[in-house]
């Protein structure tokens, strides 16, 4: 199996330093190349010609946004997953209108980037597998489904998400508070990695808000709450 070449474009060298490290823990992953503004990302995916793009939205010399258009306007064969802080819709449409493989807010936490390459994996091999294309199959790689789906129909969850398991934490962080994986876990009898995993997937969602909590010794741990509707 060749490994998945990628290159990480990120103006912010700690937040960059965190990803590489992040990337080194992946397993058939080869890092070829880290941008720090938009002209060096132009030239190393020209050059490099990676498998996949890791693009901040905000450069001091521009937008990774007007990148991905470029790349898509010259048929680059690099996927993007666009890694942000930007939280405006807007932006959101204008990275799907550009065919962004995945979207990810920050702060980047390792299981949803792991989930995001193991999923990147899987479409790629789905591709290599396939010799004629039946609608089937074109509904597995382009997973978005209408949103007016039949009742009896139910949705369909990204690998590793069990839907009784969802249930179980919905029903737990609808409580009032703010939860903790490791508290979720507890709750539901689980690991605190696979709490995390349920509750991340519900935060890219919308269903959670997550935010950064600095304990007493410093380090940041996520906190998932019910939103106020």
């Amino acid at each position: 199996m060749m490994p998945i070449r990628l290159l990480i474009a990120e103006d912010d060298r700690q937040i960059a330093e965190i990803q590489r490290r992040f990337t080194d823990r992946l397993i058939d992953v080869e890092l070829c190349g880290i941008a720090h503004t938009l002209a060096d990302a132009r030239d190393l995916i020209d050059v490099l010609k990676p498998d996949l793009v890791l693009l901040d939205v905000y450069f001091p010399d521009g937008s990774g946004l007007d990148l991905l258009r470029e790349l898509r306007a010259a048929d680059c064969a690099s996927d993007v997953i666009l890694i942000t802080a930007a939280k405006e819709v807007e932006t959101l449409r204008s990275a799907l209108r550009g065919g962004v493989f995945d979207y990810i807010l920050k702060p980047l936490v390792f299981e949803r980037l792991q989930d995001a390459i193991q999923n990147y994996r899987l479409h790629l091999d789905t591709l290599a597998g396939l010799h004629r294309v039946a609608q089937k199959e074109v509904d597995a790689l382009l997973p978005r489904q209408p949103q007016e789906a039949s009742a009896e129909v139910a949705p369909r969850l990204p690998k590793g998400i069990d839907g009784l398991t969802l249930d179980k934490i919905r029903d737990v962080v609808r409580h009032p508070g703010d939860w903790s994986a490791e508290a979720v876990g507890v709750r539901i009898g689980a690991s605190r990695t696979t709490a995390r995993r349920y509750l991340e997937y519900l935060a890219s969602a919308g269903e959670l808000t997550a935010e950064v909590s600095y304990g007493a010794v410093g380090r940041p741990e996520r906190r998932y709450h019910w939103p106020t509707r």
